[in-house]
């Protein structure tokens, strides 16, 4: 890996039948490698089992010992492995999906001191309702939200051959990411100075 880059990844939160989250998130991942400040992973959490029911422990405390089932793995070692991470995200009744809150919710410590950005659609909100309870849920695991995002309100009408109609799209996308490097740069820095105390 080149030490200008970081681990991006690029986690696509919906599961439903006929999401559009994958054409999403496959656009987001092309601007983030132009970018040229991130090594992308693609994670869409359609390919793995995410139960509901949480095992009787708490991440925070169990730390590497925690109970996940075996076909997460995969999962977990891409969260932990990353540097940041832009969470794609639909609007379902004024917030995020399920699917998303599950994986969220089987982690702990992979959040830690790593910034997240967020990229939303749906609705004419664009999805800004479930990208604000997100900052809230990922504040309390003590990763950093970036201030600058993207969100694409009508999306089945907005976008044609997987890309966003509006000629702006691709100018916030590189200030998303611009953010999005200089916190990863320096949490990681800080990670590898001194241990995150969270």
């Amino acid at each position: 890996m080149n030490t200008n880059t970081h681990r991006l990844v690029v986690l696509v939160g919906s599961v439903r039948s006929g999401r559009f989250g994958p054409v999403v998130g496959s656009w987001v991942a092309e601007q983030a490698r132009e970018h040229g400040g991130f090594d992308v992973d693609v994670v869409d959490l359609a390919d793995f089992d995410i139960p509901l029911a949480l095992p009787d422990a708490y991440p925070s405390v169990a730390g590497a010992s925690y109970p996940r089932p075996a076909a997460m793995a995969p999962l977990t070692a891409a969260l932990e492995g990353a540097d940041a991470f832009i969470m794609v995200t639909p609007e379902y009744n004024h917030s995020y999906p399920a699917s998303l809150k599950a994986a969220i919710d089987w982690h702990y410590t992979q959040w830690a001191a790593k910034p997240v950005a967020f990229v939303s659609y749906g609705g004419g909100a664009g999805g800004r309702h479930a990208v604000l309870h997100l900052e809230n849920v990922m504040g309390e695991l003590h990763a950093v939200t970036v201030r600058d995002g993207l969100a694409f309100p009508l999306n089945r009408v907005a976008w044609e051959d997987g890309r966003p109609l509006d000629a702006e799209s691709a100018g916030y996308a590189k200030k998303l990411l611009d953010q999005l490097s200089w916190w990863a740069d320096a949490l990681h820095t800080a990670r590898e100075t001194v241990p995150y105390p969270g």
